[in-house]
């Protein structure tokens, strides 16, 4: 098996350069760390994990803290941040909080602290100063997508935004009785999108001097069943609305099977509006508020690297900043 010292003799370079080369520590010239990159590909040579660990301080590991592992948003959060942490030859250590009793305090006050990882994603979870703390004290850098956490950098969108776009669209295709499917606020974990969500809509229809209707303001679980039997509940009314809006797109793709179950037509009797950007929005040809879920993974680990990796400019931004986009398909239409 080759060593460090075939690597260098092959690339004509110190066995120094080519630790630099591998490790990204250090100045390389582009031209160097190519032909070392080349050579140690030729060989087959792969960098000790342990003994990098050893000379640099750094596991190459980066732990991901998530309420759930299965949920679309929280895996297309973690499956954007995972491609981008393993171009750079980090792996990833993905930590349940959803588990009852000590859970939670083992995670933040064995695993993350006894240098297990180099760096932490938090995804919708609000962090305690205590937690915070912990990890500044021992120079974990810290970032947290969903929502704003004291003392941590941390990226979202507008949660309000989104909404009132979803809302507006169906408003301005003259859509005037309007309902709406929220998520359970039990199980909003930490940054209560769900409410966010609601009172966006319910303000959005009074900015636009339209009644809000109780009855076609209902709460599901941000899943494709829980829409479904909740979109049931409305389209049962004797008095219905003509457009949905629905707080993410399983919740959406819920209601228009549930529409189709009802001998509804999806958008001639009802139209329906999702926000999120899901995979399966295309399929079901469902107009949603595309929040570019895999970016945010993306955008999370690209920022942590700045601070765990030398020699890089992470990019600029600041908190609720992301971008969305209303991508119109064929769930929307005028009302009839």
């Amino acid at each position: 098996m080759a060593d460090i010292a075939d690597v260098a003799r092959a690339a004509g370079v110190s066995t120094a350069t080519v630790s630099r080369a591998l490790s990204g520590r250090g100045a390389v010239a582009p031209a160097t760390r190519e032909r070392v990159l080349s050579a140690a590909d030729a060989l087959g040579y792969v960098v000790s994990a342990s003994a990098s660990s050893l000379a640099t301080g750094r596991m190459r590991n980066v732990g991901i803290v998530t309420p759930f592992l299965t949920r679309w948003f929280f895996s297309e959060v973690i499956e954007g941040a995972q491609r981008v942490l393993t171009e750079h030859g980090y792996d990833v250590t993905l930590y349940n909080l959803a588990g009852v009793g000590d859970q939670r305090r083992i995670i933040f006050d064995e695993f993350l602290l006894r240098g297990r990882v180099d760096a932490v994603i938090a995804i919708e979870v609000a962090l305690t100063p205590t937690e915070v703390a912990a990890l500044h004290s021992v120079h974990k850098p810290i970032i947290g997508v969903g929502g704003e956490i004291p003392g941590v950098r941390t990226i979202s969108i507008d949660e309000v935004s989104v909404a009132r776009m979803a809302t507006e669209h169906l408003i301005g295709l003259g859509h005037t009785a309007i309902g709406f499917l929220g998520g359970v606020e039990g199980d909003e974990v930490d940054f209560h999108v769900a409410s966010t969500r609601r009172h966006s809509f319910e303000d959005t229809l009074k900015s636009a001097n339209l009644s809000v209707n109780p009855a076609w303001v209902v709460k599901a679980d941000f899943t494709i069943p829980g829409g479904y039997a909740e979109a049931a509940q409305i389209f049962a009314q004797p008095d219905r609305p003509t457009g949905i809006v629905a707080a993410s797109d399983e919740m959406a793709i819920g209601a228009i099977l549930a529409a189709k179950d009802a001998g509804l037509r999806v958008p001639e009797d009802m139209s329906i509006i999702g926000i999120d950007g899901h995979d399966l929005a295309d399929f079901f040809n469902l107009t949603t508020v595309d929040q570019f879920v895999s970016k945010q993974g993306e955008l999370a680990a690209t920022i942590l690297l700045d601070e765990i990796v030398p020699h890089r400019s992470a990019p600029t931004f600041a908190a609720n900043d992301l971008p969305v986009e209303l991508t119109v398909r064929g769930s929307t239409a005028a009302p009839r």
